[in-house]
């Protein structure tokens, strides 16, 4: 009965399920509303209190989802071997630096393991960026969601132009090489500066950021799947199927149980990231970027 609310179906019409579930026929729908609640309590408590020590990660994805006014920033954490494990969530207006450094610092509280260096895949907040810098420091390498970058750039145009620059930079980001996609970026921008000077503002903030894995020397390998947040964005496509029947968000707890509810429903049929056979020559120039930047910084 849990997963056939999760699923959709209202407290209003669970009979329609009852011949499926035999244990629940006689419940009233007060008493299946209590009990689904009771069951989501159980999942939220199983996903905030989970403990990270035992798991290898080697990167990190975090993206936010809407509910009414709040902003749930939530973190998806990509095993050595490919796997993806949902790490928890915050509750925030917005995705601003004080909220995301007490989230990242619960999760490091939980065991989150960073001495090896993890890359960090961010939308692109400053605020979410500046988290990841001041907790996580040194081991952490900020890569910008290159999709997010892009639909930033070409929102400054006409829609007549926006195809045209959407392949123009995707081409560019597909360079393999970090030498080869910074000049071409360099040329886009400044063609872009004779079109729309505020479009090409937009590209040139954060650029360095969109090309970490090129700098890494990984994009060929994983950038399909770890130079955006895609990879996350799937989740609360399914996330937003399973809550668009709940006509009003009331209170906190209801939009936090329910996320972690279809979070741990999801998480067992998630799939391993494309390329993850790549993520040990990840993990290999990590521990050499990390080494360099606290070299860099003084005693």
């Amino acid at each position: 009965m849990f997963r056939r609310v999760l699923y959709g179906l209202s407290c209003r019409d669970y009979r329609a399920a009852a011949e499926a579930v035999p244990e629940a026929f006689g419940l009233s729908r007060s008493s299946v509303s209590r009990r689904y609640i009771r069951a989501t309590v159980r999942k939220l408590e199983a996903l905030q209190e989970r403990r990270l020590d035992r798991y290898d990660f080697v990167a990190l994805v975090i993206d936010g989802k809407r509910f009414a006014d709040d902003a749930m920033v939530i973190a998806l954490g990509v095993t050595l071997g490919g796997e993806k494990v949902v790490l928890g969530f915050v509750q925030t207006g917005t995705e601003n630096a004080v909220a995301c450094a007490g989230f990242l610092r619960g999760l490091v509280e939980r065991g989150l393991r960073v001495e090896e260096g993890l890359l960090v895949v961010v939308d692109g907040s400053k605020g979410l960026s500046r988290a990841v810098r001041e907790v996580l420091g040194a081991q952490a390498v900020v890569q910008r969601c290159i999709w997010h970058k892009r639909e930033n750039v070409v929102s400054y145009l006409p829609k007549a132009q926006q195809d045209v620059w959407r392949a123009k930079l995707q081409r560019a980001w597909r360079l393999p090489t970090y030498e080869a996609a910074w000049a071409e970026l360099r040329r886009l921008h400044q063609e872009l500066k004779r079109v729309n000077e505020d479009a090409a503002r937009s590209l040139a903030e954060g650029l360095e950021e969109t090309l970490t894995l090129h700098r890494l020397g990984v994009a060929e390998a994983l950038g399909g799947s770890l130079g955006t947040t895609n990879c996350l964005e799937s989740i609360l496509s399914q996330v937003e199927q399973r809550v668009r029947r709940v006509s009003r968000w009331t209170r906190s707890d209801q939009k936090r149980r329910w996320l972690a509810a279809v979070l741990l429903d999801t998480e067992p049929r998630l799939r391993r990231v494309p390329g993850y056979r790549a993520l040990r020559q990840l993990r290999a120039a990590l521990r050499r970027a990390t080494r360099q930047e606290s070299d860099r910084r003084p005693a």
